[in-house]
Parts: structure tokens; C-alpha cells; sequence
């Protein structure tokens, strides 16, 4: 749940209510009618109106900024990647390193004979 004041970014307009998409605005109230579809009041300072809105309408803006981050820094990997000739880091980057995960999980389990199963077992259910 949002926090009141803070600084959210109007991503979408569910109800068609001629929302400014992509610019700012401040929650100012949460709507607590249960009958109601809406969840927040928000204030777009630069229209000098007030919304309601349902929460998947708006983001707050520390999220997307750091959603950005995270697309510029892939896309600057894989452009040095390709500047590079380096297909390790570049498959990497693509894959979401899952290789490096499975490999983990391949060492990760033991095997237990079926004597060391029981006796395991058998201490928990000691305790």
C-alpha cells in the first residue's frame, strides 16, 4: 500500500477517466468505501486536479525509476557484450543467468542411504 505524500507515476486509466498517463502526482487520500472501486485519491499538480483511481493505475516512482535502471544497465551490458565479442557474458546477460543457478542445484542435494533416512527421521521425531 502506497503512503500518503508520496510521489507516484499515473501508468494507466482503467475507467477511462481522461488521466494524464505518465505524468506525476501526489497521493493525497485512500478511499475507504467498501462499495467503491477505487483505493486512492491522487493530485496531479500539473492539471491542478484530483483523481480517483484503482491501484493498478498508478506506480510509485521509486519502482519505475529503478525498473529503469535495471532495463539501461541490460542494455548496456549486452551492447559491451557485443562489442566484445563476448558470447559468455552476452548469453548471460539474455539467458537472466539461469546457468549458474542450475549448476548450484545440481551439487546442492545429497543422496542418503535409506539407514541415515530413518535414523533422520527418527531424531526429529525425538525432539
Amino acid at each position: 500500500m502506497l503512503q500518503l505524500g508520496e510521489k507516484i507515476v499515473i501508468v494507466a486509466d482503467a475507467f477511462e477517466q481522461n488521466l494524464p498517463i505518465g505524468d506525476y502526482g501526489f497521493l493525497i487520500a485512500y478511499d475507504r468505501n467498501p462499495d467503491n472501486a477505487f483505493d486512492y485519491v491522487i493530485r496531479v499538480p500539473k492539471i491542478n486536479r484530483n483523481f480517483f483511481v484503482p491501484s493498478t493505475d498508478v506506480e510509485p516512482e521509486e519502482l519505475l525509476i529503478q525498473h529503469e535502471v535495471e532495463m539501461t544497465t541490460r542494455e548496456a551490458l549486452i551492447d559491451y557484450a557485443l562489442a566484445t565479442y563476448n558470447e559468455e557474458l552476452f548469453h548471460q546477460v539474455m539467458n537472466g543467468e539461469l546457468e549458474q543457478d542450475e549448476e548450484e542445484e545440481e551439487t546442492a542435494p545429497e543422496i542418503l542411504s535409506q539407514a541415515d533416512f530413518i535414523k533422520q527421521v527418527n531424531l526429529r521425531a525425538w525432539i
